[in-house]
């Protein structure tokens, strides 16, 4: 029996993981969802003259036991009769030509509606109020075409079971920068669109030395003016301090990162970044989960590499065969996906992981550990791919490809690990998202299927266990519970032992300089890219931000996602706002109650205590308030780069 917690099984039933009858009943369990998947996905390696069924009791094996799971699509449709469209992102190319937006336009929307996300890149497109010679005209600019992509997507959202979502990059050096960055400064204007700064190393170098910079027009190339690169990135941290766009993609460093280049040149990612790919590529993603390997030997606590070399070989043969399986929603997708063979293996249960080794996620232990992952997972997975490619074949654009330039005689991906967003899949696992720490140790569950009513507040499982052993008197642990849900985090909170306190640290316990420092250790060893949101307390400044930025270039990133609390003027979920509503209260007294009337704490998955790193102290509710999940009505947090419900998961990233 598949050990499924409440709220996985209602984002299952909820959404269109499991398969219905005509009636809309559903007519699927948990169990035969992933058997669906596991055969779907193992009929591939018939092709190959290898062992199907051996092949789908394995994958079935790891994803049951949560070891791993495939991206969204992949679950929903995997195994399924009719279009199975399996991959997670795309980028899709937009020329300076009326005949190519257009083009783009169609082709985005036939993605978009079957469940993949999309980036494109703006920056080929010519400044607002150059003149169109065909017509005698003057241009509109790159982000008057940004609006009528953000409402295509909106129209596919209200005919869709799944929210859109969609990339907007602009080159630092384009002409329309300034009007690019200020774009959703207001609110309500692309609201389908994450939005990021495509940088150059230039633009650092100009940063760094306190000059200017030139904006070249990309039509004809040439210069329009030159401005203070300080000024601009002033521009950018400012915007992203109050709103939280834009981002920053390196896109010199992503290109120099690319075993492709003969291919060409890589202008956009991916709407949570994790992928930089060319035009027409696209990426299946799949997470190990790394809380699932930890290995008890003389009373000491240890990751099992040996299991986790098992699920990481695994896993890459699962992803290498969605890309046979899968249908592709345009026939140059279909092309560039089989020249290419990329895939995305990252993980998800970092935090969880260093919790239960009692290694605090802002210390050099921590970065030390995810150094050592990140170069086993990396090793590991490359070596499964050359063995893959030595039997099936290399993929086929490899000839003039980085591999082989350097001496590999075959590998069957172009590229193979990243760090994706985990919204869905860790919560289907239970276990903290991507590389992210906790969120939050208490969050109030809501149930999907009863919008408006608010449940128990849980606390994070591992720290009401660890608590409960190292505080035996009732009335302070109650008191210890009380102000951690009116806080979110046990920093500073009396009766929590130090050393537990350093351990349980959330998001925003967390300094800027180590959210970067991690994202960079985990980016040494990741073919890709990494989804990470750096979360500042609101009371950072504009010079945090851009320190932030700084840090980031400087220490390997490839890009970067800034999120200020209360940054946002829609959000409702304020960190520290002290006692909430009456109802919110009376809840967290029950659930003391529970504690108390249980002999020991439940083992994880239970309403009282929740599974993974949950979310966010408490919730006011404002009906109509657009920062609200459209599914739950639990306000939305940033985290993994993107807009997600922490308590359903409904996710601005549409395919985790």
């Amino acid at each position: 029996m598949i050990r499924l917690s409440e709220n996985a099984i209602t984002v299952l039933k909820k959404r269109d993981y499991l398969r219905r009858d005509q009636a809309g009943n559903v007519v699927e369990t948990p169990e035969q969802m992933f058997k669906r998947v596991a055969n779907g996905v193992a009929s591939a390696s018939g092709t190959y003259g290898e062992d199907v069924s051996l092949d789908a009791h394995a994958f079935y094996e790891i994803m049951t036991d949560f070891q791993f799971l495939p991206n969204s699509p992949t679950l929903m449709h995997a195994g399924r009769n009719g279009f199975r469209q399996l991959s997670a992102c795309f980028v899709l190319p937009i020329e300076d030509t009326l005949e190519s937006i257009f083009k783009t336009l169609h082709d985005a929307a036939l993605v978009l509606r079957t469940g993949g996300g999309v980036g494109y890149s703006f920056s080929k497109l010519r400044p607002r109020g150059s003149p169109v010679s065909t017509t005698g005209g003057v241009a509109s600019g790159p982000v008057s075409f940004m609006d009528l992509f953000d409402h295509m997507a909106q129209v596919i959202n209200e005919g869709s079971s799944r929210r859109v979502a969609m990339m907007g990059i602009l080159r630092v050096d384009h002409p329309d920068i300034e009007e690019f960055i200020a774009a959703k400064r207001d609110g309500g204007r692309l609201t389908n669109f994450n939005v990021s700064v495509g940088i150059t190393d230039r633009f650092m170098e100009a940063v760094s030395e306190g000059t200017t910079y030139s904006l070249i027009d990309p039509h004809d190339g040439k210069v329009v003016r030159e401005v203070a690169a300080r000024t601009i990135l002033d521009l950018i941290s400012e915007n992203a301090w109050k709103v939280a766009d834009p981002g920053l993609v390196f896109l010199d460093r992503m290109n120099a990162a690319c075993p492709i280049r003969h291919l060409g040149e890589i202008e956009a990612t991916n709407p949570c970044g994790e992928q930089p790919l060319l035009p027409y590529q696209s990426c299946n993603l799949g997470s190990v989960n790394l809380a699932k390997f930890v290995r008890v030997a003389g009373g000491k606590r240890s990751v099992d590499f040996r299991k986790l070399e098992r699920t990481v070989r695994l896993a890459v043969k699962f992803l290498d065969n969605v890309i046979d399986v899968c249908d592709y929603p345009l026939s140059e997708i279909t092309e560039m996906s089989l020249k290419t063979r990329k895939i995305g293996l990252g993980v998800m249960g970092f935090a969880d992981l260093l919790v239960d080794l009692g290694i605090p996620y802002n210390s050099t232990r921590g970065l030390v550990l995810a150094e050592r992952l990140a170069r086993f997972i990396e090793r590991v997975a490359r070596e499964e791919s050359v063995v893959l490619g030595r039997s099936r074949g290399s993929f086929p654009a490899f000839r003039g490809s980085r591999w082989e330039k350097e001496g590999y005689q075959a590998i069957r991906n172009s590229t193979i690990t990243t760090i994706a967003p985990t919204g869905t899949i860790s919560i289907l696992a239970s276990c903290s998202s991507g590389i992210e720490p906790l969120f939050a140790l208490s969050y109030t569950r809501r149930n999907i299927l009863e919008i408006g009513k608010t449940e128990m507040v849980e606390f994070n499982a591992a720290f009401s266990r660890a608590l409960s052993r190292r505080v035996r008197q009732r009335p302070v642990f109650n008191r210890i519970l009380d102000e951690v849900s009116r806080t979110g985090g046990c920093q500073g909170v009396s009766g929590v032992p130090l050393d537990l306190a350093k351990v349980f640290v959330t998001s925003h316990d967390i300094s800027y300089g180590w959210h970067v420092r991690m994202q960079a250790a985990w980016q040494h060893h990741v073919d890709s890219a990494v989804s990470k949101t750096i979360n500042l307390p609101s009371s950072a400044t504009v010079e945090d931000v851009y320190q932030a930025y700084l840090s980031a270039y400087e220490s390997g990133c490839m890009g970067i996602t800034i999120y200020r609390d209360r940054s946002r003027d829609q959000q409702v979920l304020h960190l520290g706002q002290g006692t909430a509503a009456s109802e919110t209260v009376d809840t967290v007294a029950a659930s003391k109650a529970m504690v108390a009337a249980a002999d020991s704490f439940p083992s994880g998955n239970g309403h009282r205590e929740g599974g993974n790193g949950g979310v966010s102290h408490h919730y006011v509710v404002t009906n109509g308030d657009s920062g609200l999940c459209p599914e739950c009505k639990t306000p939305m947090v940033f985290h993994e780069g993107c807009a997600t419900c922490p308590n359903c998961s409904y996710s601005f990233c549409s395919s985790t």
